[in-house]
């Protein structure tokens, strides 16, 4: 079984080649025109507190996983 952090890092490899430098550049204008420059620290704000509650909700998925597996080992 993968750790989360191998699996995180493969997605973040995936990502950052689904992605060139084009089309990062297109993204960041057109959240700009859309939101404007005072609201995007606070969106950013926003999506950080999301991403950090996934990675701790997929955490705790792992390790009740792998308690369970440990526990099915040990009968």
């Amino acid at each position: 079984m993968r750790s989360t952090k191998n699996t995180g890092i493969m997605l973040n490899h995936i990502l950052l080649f689904a992605l060139g430098t084009g089309e990062i550049i297109l993204i960041a204008l057109v959240v700009l025109l859309i939101f404007g420059g005072k609201k995007i620290p606070e969106l950013m704000r926003g999506l950080g507190k999301g991403v950090s509650q996934f990675k701790k909700g997929i955490k705790e998925i792992d390790e009740d996983i792998n308690s369970t597996t440990d526990d099915t080992k040990l009968k």
